[in-house]
């Protein structure tokens, strides 16, 4: 060995690179070592709980059903492991029945207790893989762990929680998420806890009122925006309020909920909508009109046609050619607007929809026209329909001067 060092020594500067070069070698050798020893282990182990999995499902019915004792396995952490998995998996499409019989299953052997304990006791990826499998499970006596995760020091933490009661989809854990988020504030990432909230408080969105009224800002734009997704027709008067609410996200969550709500009361909220300040606001309002698709909706739509935002204007022509009646008149006042941009936009939803054949024989057919109009409706149409044969500012060009036509 000290021939060896002399004869490193005596090498010089080389010495130390040729040591370097050993070194690395002998590392590499180790991380290559370890590489192979880590496949093969994780090979055998994916090999055996294939083979305990497929036994396990053979038994499926008689393990359900209690007939094979629950201490048999219940002392086992590998067989654990892959039964709950499997429970969780098979609860995601189970039927009501189903459903009902598998979490019967997790109370029986005990499993939700388990659940509760590691989401209380455990830290870190555990208590966090813990919270989601608890909301998985559906079961209301998960619901009071998860709401403690709510007010944990963790972010990671906080998230799984609310992905828990997400998963729990039932208004006592929206419950909890509301008076977590009027306890604390807004301590999560906004579109987790939206997410969550919509799952929760869809069957009794009426809840949400409460907390929307007496909320401060960032948090009633996010109860706002869960408003607007899961409004129902019942809430109609209770919409009506917010139409006129100073705070532009509060206003467009109205705009968004109002098409469920009476059609009457709907079209006469959002015809004053589309002229909000606020360009958002009137974008949703123009969408919801679309959804109400009644011919009343066509005048404040043709006015949202010259809306100065791009947008606008195509969610209006969109909006107008739901519709399906009158659209050769719709077509004529939107020529006879000369705003070339409105016919643009209009001109575009038509292409984008496949209507130009329609539209052009509802002309063709139309009485109440002169030859001259129709002769100048079907011109527009029919230089909005050039794609390939003129530039965009030559087709510009001759929109202009279409919309110009008497």
């Amino acid at each position: 060995m000290e021939s060896v060092s002399k004869h490193f020594v005596s090498l010089g500067p080389a010495g130390f690179v040729l040591k370097a070069l050993l070194v690395a070698i002998a590392a590499n050798l180790l991380l290559l070592g370890f590489i192979f020893f880590r496949r093969s282990y994780r090979k055998r182990f994916f090999r055996k709980r294939d083979a305990r999995l497929l036994d396990i499902q053979r038994d499926w019915d008689r393990l359900i059903s209690g007939a094979i004792p629950y201490e048999s396995w219940r002392r086992k952490p590998f067989d654990l492991r892959i039964i709950e998995t499997v429970v969780l998996d098979k609860l995601e499409s189970a039927d009501r029945e189903e459903a009902t019989r598998l979490l019967k299953f997790l109370r029986a052997s005990r499993l939700i207790e388990k659940l509760i304990f590691e989401a209380r006791q455990h830290t870190g990826w555990r208590k966090n893989r813990a919270l989601v499998a608890l909301g998985r499970t559906r079961a209301p006596e998960g619901i009071p762990a998860l709401a403690e995760a709510l007010r944990d020091r963790d972010l990671e933490t906080r998230l799984a929680a609310i992905r828990g009661l997400g998963r729990m989809a039932c208004p006592e854990a929206g419950d909890e998420l509301l008076n977590s988020l009027m306890e604390v504030g807004l301590q999560v990432p906004a579109l987790p806890l939206q997410s969550a909230l919509v799952q929760c408080c869809s069957e009794r969105p009426r809840m949400l009122l409460k907390f929307l009224q007496n909320s401060e800002m960032p948090v009633r734009q996010i109860i706002g925006r869960v408003m607007g997704e899961v409004a129902v027709p019942s809430l109609g008067n209770d919409l009506l309020p917010f139409v006129q609410d100073e705070e532009a996200e509060l206003r467009a969550a109205a705009a968004r909920a109002l098409p469920c709500c009476d059609a009457n009361l709907a079209l006469e909220a959002l015809t004053d909508l589309v002229n909000d300040p606020v360009w958002f606001v009137r974008l949703r309002a123009v969408v919801s009109l679309g959804k109400v698709a009644d011919p009343a909706t066509v005048p404040p739509l043709l006015r949202c046609l010259r809306d100065p935002n791009r947008l606008i204007r195509l969610r209006s022509a969109e909006a107008i050619l739901k519709i399906k009646k009158g659209q050769a008149e719709i077509f004529h006042q939107v020529l006879a607007a000369k705003d070339k941009y409105a016919l643009h936009a209009y001109l575009t939803a038509l292409d984008n929809n496949g209507f130009q054949e329609m539209l052009r024989e509802e002309i063709t057919r139309h009485g109440g026209f002169s030859e001259a109009t129709k002769s100048a409706l079907l011109q527009a149409l029919r230089i909005g329909n050039l794609h390939d044969d003129r530039s965009e500012k030559v087709k510009e060009t001759a929109l202009a001067r279409a919309a110009g036509a008497p």
